[in-house]
């Protein structure tokens, strides 16, 4: 309970005020008149995080949740494990990093790597310690937790929206982060929002040996922690754990979409490492998709970047689901369309995928009056008017735009692909105005980007010159992004972030890339010949190698930088060593290991000769290792892989 009145705290609050502006000298940098926030900022600062912030693998049964303990325990040798299991508040994830006790960043998870700095929103939660609540704190302490918004916040939000005749808003996690992303803090600051710490990322100055201890710190500096945190001897204990709270947690205050299981000990987290994507001593509980009935009212079919058609249900009417107002959902392709049987006028059943994305499960047919109609496909374009033609894969089948690349819906669609923050990263470039670029002609392909000026951009709708000049700084600044995102961002077929990734640390430039022959590109580990004959195809187009000249000539940067080793590894500690690597391996996938070794300077290599100078085998390693006893090649497990390389 506060210790006085709100009254009272205004009151005493407006006397600081006071005090502080006939002495600005006495403002302090955690003064509570700091929080109220001062002017707007012009835009967003990138953070890069000092430790990445991953996200966590889900799992969506007890089975599973025990197959991860199982995975757990194989790994440290059978010894005895326990968890730390936390509500998984349904907010915004967020880095506060704070120097010598006070806080100087405030940032988004982004994309793990790099978020966007809101510091002057985030001083603006009264939850937020400016400064830690410590007379020796650390040098550099970072913590991370969930920054949410209450029911009961929301519904006094939208009271104030409706009576002013606006939309209300539909549910608290996406006003948080819509909240987060305001440049004026004071409009942040009148929205209450709050948060819960529940790990840290980079510390200098502190040991920490447990996650229970890590909790207890958290609480001691001054951060919220959720009460009902749990520690749990076994696995059983977290799946009995989880279980109690699939009903109770629609009594709390706040939205939560699962738990968060974690193993205690650091000791053993250092041991279990990481996948490219995921911390391997921790997952995500989610509890049972919400579901609804509703009617299939119609169905619009969008166009991909592709060309592929993707029917589009639409619902009458729409249905509540996980705090948010669905009124459609995808229902994928030609295939499952008829994998369901839905017609016209069906009931169906809708649910949440992950509690995020909707989608149509299944069809009430019991519920047929004989009126209901079958969903045909159109014969052309519903975009160009171009003929539709069938596509079929082993496993499916779609209809799709045949004029592939040039068709407006599917231009537009490569034009946002380009420009998201995974590939290009051109903030600004949005929805509706690559539609718009598109549709007036100013862009024809995703090299016209780079030839904007800002007189057309002035001419499009909407568009003020602020936006104008910073969508031009914008694509200015994707120049310098580098081969491996370049590529990621061109809608090569069956090439995404991952295959990019190979493909630029297989070859030096664009130019290597789109000169190699169709057997180089297949030779690259994970491509082989199918997703090897889409890449040569597609640089070996008119469209792909004016492409290439075009970026070469507006000044792209075509190479990639070499990713630093590890702190505290050299970047040549395995240089001239060959490796081999064959069996199933639980701490790393194949793709994993092989970047590491080539990325500290050794060489992967698929096959055993005398010439191979380490086999790394794991459990089921067959012929291969067979081959290098027979000739004497050093044969290692993943243990001693790390050992060799400093990681252990």
């Amino acid at each position: 309970m506060p210790e006085i009145s709100d009254r009272e705290f205004d009151r005493l609050l407006d006397e600081l005020k006071q005090i502080e502006a006939k002495h600005p000298e006495l403002i302090a940098p955690d003064s509570p008149t700091q929080r109220v926030g001062g002017q707007p900022i012009d835009g967003f600062a990138t953070f890069t995080h000092r430790v990445p912030m991953l996200s966590i693998d889900n799992t969506y049964s007890a089975n599973e949740l025990r197959d991860f303990d199982r995975g757990v325990r194989k790994v440290l040798g059978g010894e005895s494990v326990d968890y730390v299991v936390e509500l998984k508040i349904d907010g915004v994830a967020m880095s506060l990093t704070y120097e010598k006790g006070l806080l100087t960043v405030g940032a988004t998870r982004g994309d793990g790597e790099r978020g966007d700095d809101v510091t002057h929103n985030v001083k603006t939660i009264n939850e937020v310690p400016i400064r830690l609540r410590t007379d020796k704190p650390p040098t550099l302490f970072e913590a991370r937790g969930e920054i949410y918004m209450t029911r009961a916040e929301l519904v006094r939000i939208n009271r104030e929206r409706t009576a002013s005749a606006e939309k209300p808003y539909e549910n608290p996690r996406n006003l948080t982060a819509g909240t987060l992303k305001l440049l004026d803090p004071r409009l942040c600051a009148k929205r209450k929002l709050a948060l819960f710490a529940y790990a840290s990322g980079a510390i200098d100055g502190l040991k920490i040996m447990k996650h229970t201890d890590l909790l207890e710190m958290l609480k001691r500096l001054g951060f919220p922690v959720n009460p009902f945190t749990q520690a749990c001897a076994n696995i059983e204990d977290v799946v009995a754990f989880c279980d109690s709270w699939a009903e109770k947690r629609h009594d709390l205050p706040y939205e939560t979409d699962g738990m968060v299981i974690k193993v205690n000990d650091f000791a053993q987290r250092e041991r279990l490492g990481y996948t490219s994507k995921f911390p391997r001593w921790a997952r995500a509980y989610k509890f049972a998709a919400e579901q609804a009935v509703t009617k299939l009212g119609d169905v619009e079919f969008s166009v991909g970047k592709f060309g592929e058609l993707t029917p589009v249900a639409l619902f009458d009417p729409p249905v509540r689901l996980g705090g948010t107002t669905v009124s459609r959902a995808s229902m994928h392709n030609a295939s499952m369309v008829e994998k369901l049987d839905a017609h016209y006028g069906d009931m169906v059943v809708v649910e949440k995928a992950g509690e995020i994305i909707p989608q149509v499960v299944s069809v009430v047919k019991e519920s047929r009056t004989g009126t209901e109609r079958k969903i045909i496909f159109p014969k052309k374009c519903p975009v160009c008017g171009a003929p539709v033609e069938r596509e079929e894969s082993a496993t499916s089948y779609n209809y799709v735009c045949s004029d592939v690349g040039r068709c407006p819906a599917q231009l537009t669609k490569r034009v946002l692909s380009f420009a998201k923050r995974d590939h290009m990263d051109i903030e600004g470039l949005g929805d509706e105005l690559g539609k718009q670029l598109v549709d007036s002609g100013l862009v024809k392909s995703v090299a016209d980007l780079y030839r904007l000026n800002e007189k057309q951009l002035l001419g499009l709708e909407r568009m003020g010159k602020k936006s104008a000049q910073n969508l031009r700084s914008g694509i200015e600044g994707s120049k310098q992004r580098g081969l491996a995102r370049l590529l990621a961002g061109l809608s090569i077929y069956m090439v995404g972030e991952s295959m990019a990734e190979l493909l630029a640390a297989e070859f030096s430039s664009l130019n290597e890339v789109a000169t190699a022959s169709q057997e180089q590109l297949a030779k690259i580990k994970g491509f082989g010949p199918k997703r090897a004959e889409s890449v040569h195809e597609f640089f070996h187009s008119l469209d792909g190698e004016k492409l290439v000249a075009e970026f070469r000539e507006l000044g792209l940067k075509l190479t990639q930088d070499k990713k630093a080793a590890p702190a505290g590894l050299s970047d040549n500690i395995l240089a001239g060593k060959t490796f081999v690597v064959t069996g199933t391996l639980s701490r790393y996938s194949r793709e994993e290991i092989e970047g590491f070794i080539k990325q500290l300077g050794g060489k992967p290599v698929g096959s055993i000769s005398k010439k191979t100078d380490f086999l790394i085998a794991g459990e089921k390693a067959g012929s291969k290792l067979d081959k290098a006893k027979e000739l004497g090649v050093k044969v290692i497990d993943e243990e001693e892989f790390d050992k060799m390389i400093g990681k252990a």
